[in-house]
Order: C-alpha cells, then sequence, then structure tokens
C-alpha cells in the first residue's frame, strides 16, 4: 500500500513539475513575444515621431497604445518620459538601461514594485534615444499559482487514490495467505475441523486451498487414528493389569511364605506394574485430550477453595507427599474462576507427584492476581536440583525423559505427567513455565489461568 501510494505520488509530481513548467515556459514565452512585437511597433512609431522637426515628445509617448498591462518608457538626450506615472527611469533593472544604452536589444523579467515584471529595451540608434517596454506578469504567476495548487491537490489525491488502490490489492493477495495462517494456526491449537473456504476461494490460488483441506483431512484422520490407537491400546491393556494386580496383591498377602528373593522379586513386579498402570491412566488421559479437543466441563469456583481443595486431595494421592504451605495473596483471595475442576485437580497432582519424585517435594504454593491480564497465578515451589534452561519448556513433551539434572529423568515417572499439565492449562487458555526457585534454588512451575477461559482464543 505504501508502495503504491509512494509511486502515484512521485508520478502525479513528475507529471505535474512537467505541466507546471511546460506551461510557465508557454506563457512566458507567447508574452514575451508579445512584449518585442509591441517594442519594436513603439520603436518605430517613436523613431519617426523624434525625427520630426518639433517634435512633441510626452504626448506622443503617452498616446502610444501599449495595453493596460503595458507601459512605455523613452529616455532622449538624457530626458525620461513615461505613459504611465510611477514608472519610470528609476523602475529600470541598471543592467538592462546599460546593455541598451551599448545600442544591443534587451529582454530581462524580473520583479518591480512589488510584481513580476518584463522589460524590453530597443535603442533609438539613429535619433540618440532608447525606449523601453515594461509589462506586468501578474495574471501570469496568479495563473501559474492556481495552476500549481491544483496539481498539488492531485497529486495528494492520486497519492490517496493509490493507497487505497494499493490497499484493496493486498488485502485481495494477502487474504488468502492470512485466511491458510489463521487456519494452520487452529489446526496447531487442536482445532483438526479447521477448513478453507473452496467455492470463494480465488481462481489462481484454488490449488492451494484444496491442497491445504487435503492435508488437514489426512492430518486429522492420522491424528484421529492415533488417539483412537492409543485409547483402544490404554483400554485393552487395563484389564490384563487389573487382573494382574489383584494376583500381585494376593500374592503380597502370602509374602510371609516367599523366601527373601521372592520377595524381593515381588515387590520389584509390583512397583513395575503399579508404574505400568499409571502410564496406561495417563495414556488415557492424553487420548481423551486429544479425541474432546477444547472441551471444558466449566463451574464458577472460589480461586482459595479450589486450590486447597486440589492440593489437598493431590497430596493424599501421592506417595510421601506433605501438604505445602500455600499462600492467597489479598488480590486473589476473593477471585472467581471459570474452570474444569477435574482437570484443574489433575494439575495439581501431576506438579505436586513431579515434584515428590524429583525434587523432594512441593515446599510452598503461592496465588496471587495476575495484573493486567484478569487471571490467577499458581507458582508451586521445590528446593531440589532445579531444571537447566535448556530443558525448561523440554520437559512438557511427551515422553521427554532426558537432558535434566539431580534425580529428575529416572525411571520412576511416565513422562507424560508435565505434558498432562501443559494441555490442560492450555485447554483453559492459559500457560505453565519453569522458573528458577526462591534466590535461585529449586524451581517453580509457574501455572496462568485467565478468570474467563471463554473469553480466551483457545
Amino acid at each position: 500500500m505504501a508502495t503504491l501510494a509512494a509511486a502515484a505520488f512521485t508520478l502525479s509530481v513528475v507529471m505535474g513539475a512537467l505541466a507546471y513548467f511546460t506551461t510557465r515556459h508557454f506563457l512566458l514565452s507567447e508574452r514575451q513575444s508579445t512584449a518585442l512585437r509591441q517594442a519594436y511597433a513603439n520603436a518605430a512609431l517613436l523613431r519617426s515621431a523624434l525625427a520630426a522637426d518639433s517634435p512633441n515628445v510626452s504626448s506622443t509617448v503617452t498616446g502610444l497604445g501599449t495595453g493596460p498591462s503595458s507601459v512605455t518608457v523613452l529616455e532622449d538626450q538624457g530626458v525620461w518620459y513615461s505613459s504611465t506615472l510611477g514608472i519610470g527611469r528609476a523602475t529600470l533593472p541598471k543592467s538592462l538601461t546599460e546593455t541598451v544604452g551599448k545600442g544591443n536589444v534587451a529582454v530581462q523579467t524580473t520583479h518591480a514594485l512589488g510584481d513580476p515584471r518584463l522589460f524590453v529595451g530597443v535603442p533609438l540608434s539613429s535619433v540618440g534615444a532608447s525606449t523601453y517596454l515594461v509589462t506586468d506578469l501578474s495574471d501570469i504567476e496568479q495563473t501559474l499559482r492556481v495552476l500549481l495548487a491544483a496539481l498539488a491537490a492531485a497529486a495528494a489525491i492520486t497519492a490517496l487514490l493509490g493507497a487505497a488502490v494499493g490497499a484493496a490489492a493486498s488485502r485481495r493477495v494477502l487474504k488468502p495467505v492470512t485466511d491458510v495462517s489463521t487456519a494452520a494456526v487452529a489446526i496447531s491449537q487442536g482445532e483438526l475441523s479447521t477448513r478453507l473456504p473452496v467455492g470463494t476461494a480465488d481462481p489462481d490460488l484454488r490449488g492451494l486451498t484444496q491442497s491445504f483441506n487435503a492435508m488437514a483431512d489426512r492430518l486429522e484422520e492420522r491424528i484421529t487414528r492415533d488417539a483412537r490407537f492409543t485409547s483402544d491400546v490404554s483400554h485393552e491393556l487395563r484389564s490384563p493389569l487389573t487382573t494382574l494386580a489383584a494376583s500381585l496383591d494376593v500374592l503380597d498377602a502370602h509374602r510371609g511364605e516367599l523366601d527373601a528373593r521372592g520377595q524381593q522379586a515381588l515387590d520389584l513386579l509390583t512397583g513395575d506394574v503399579h508404574r505400568f498402570q499409571r502410564l496406561v491412566a495417563d495414556l488415557l488421559e492424553i487420548a481423551r485430550s486429544d479425541a474432546d479437543v477444547g472441551a471444558l466441563s466449566l463451574d464458577e469456583v472460589d480461586v482459595t477453595e479450589l486450590v486447597t481443595n486440589s492440593v489437598s486431595g493431590a497430596v493424599r494421592l501421592v506417595d510421601g507427599a506433605t501438604m505445602p504451605a500455600i499462600e492467597i495473596e489479598p488480590s486473589a483471595a476473593h477471585l472467581r474462576l471459570l474452570i474444569d475442576k477435574r482437570r484443574f485437580g489433575r494439575v495439581m497432582s501431576n506438579l505436586i507427584e513431579n515434584g515428590q519424585i524429583y525434587a523432594g517435594g512441593v515446599t510452598d504454593i503461592v496465588v496471587r492476581r495476575d495484573d493486567p491480564a484478569a487471571g490467577v497465578i499458581i507458582t508451586l515451589t521445590d528446593e531440589g536440583p532445579g531444571i537447566d534452561p535448556a530443558d525448561r519448556t523440554k520437559v512438557f513433551d511427551r515422553f521427554y525423559r532426558g537432558g535434566v539434572s539431580g534425580r529428575r529423568g529416572s525411571t520412576e515417572g511416565s513422562g507424560l505427567g508435565l505434558a498432562i499439565v501443559d494441555e490442560h492449562v492450555r485447554r483453559h487458555g492459559g500457560t505453565v513455565t519453569v522458573e528458577d526457585g526462591h534466590d535461585g534454588h529449586g524451581t517453580s512451575f509457574v501455572v496462568r489461568l485467565p478468570l474467563d477461559p471463554e473469553a480466551v482464543s483457545l
């Protein structure tokens, strides 16, 4: 748009300048030709009059028909005559009179008495005199001023029209690209049913639109198939795992009858089965999240009550976890959230379990208002070895387990806990990030949630 506006303005200026100077040259040339003809005619009349025996010079000069915009000035033997009062020897440019005094015809344009004027000087050598014609150019200057204003207005209008054409053209060209970008963002955020309209597409871009929709169809089909496969496999594994867990409970009831090696094998098997059960549960959670994109069961709850109850429930579910200190800042104490309580409970449970497994437990939780974003910030801090800054985004990837310090990356977790946290928080239009803990020690998981997720573009 800016380019077309600049191009239109530049073209208008160039064409306007060409028109202005062409018109100016034509008007001045025409006026100069007229003045020269008039000056030569006056010179012939004055030469004849001065050659007479008893010339009446003053009457002759005054009687010359020079027109309303021209004045005749005569110099005869050092005496000056003028056809109009106010214009005389003092009005004439010195350089002009010097040139004419040397016997040459001279033409000069300059300002005199506040107006532009054309001076033509013709020597009358045969009678020892010289004559001058002074022509007012104010009318030409006014015409050129009006023309310049019109051309400037035309340039401005042309620039605006160029900008309008540029905006329309760029919008027409970029709208399909914007639509593709918007659709791609929507698909990346989980709205797999997003498609581009084919019927209204630009004929030149219809092939791109159809290809994009075909790609989106295949992507949706692949993700749906993978999610269904994960869900089906997880469901199929639950029954034998339940049977296996029940059998282990029976064996555990008779562990006294086993020798030391048998008891050790039983403990290892029990631990692996429990981890397998948790992995299957996490896979089912991920599968449900992939299948029910954006589906939230929202309830309006008090922030203080929500956090306290969710943390208490999570502590009861996590082996070895102790109740962390919970601080609700006054600015957030009476806020009410629209929240899916089951998903939020899972977020708290996974974060507390993550802290218990890898960092010795979450030590404190702080809840504060998120200004000016109209939301809340929940910070869970531990005193573990911390997470390397290079891994702070990777820890939310599914099955990511490497590149962490201390005990992080051990075989105790499923590798899906933080991915589920990120998924549930994102479904609410929020974010979860990793930061340094208190005084640079430990790790803080910072959960930001809007008060109303329906007001956020998910």
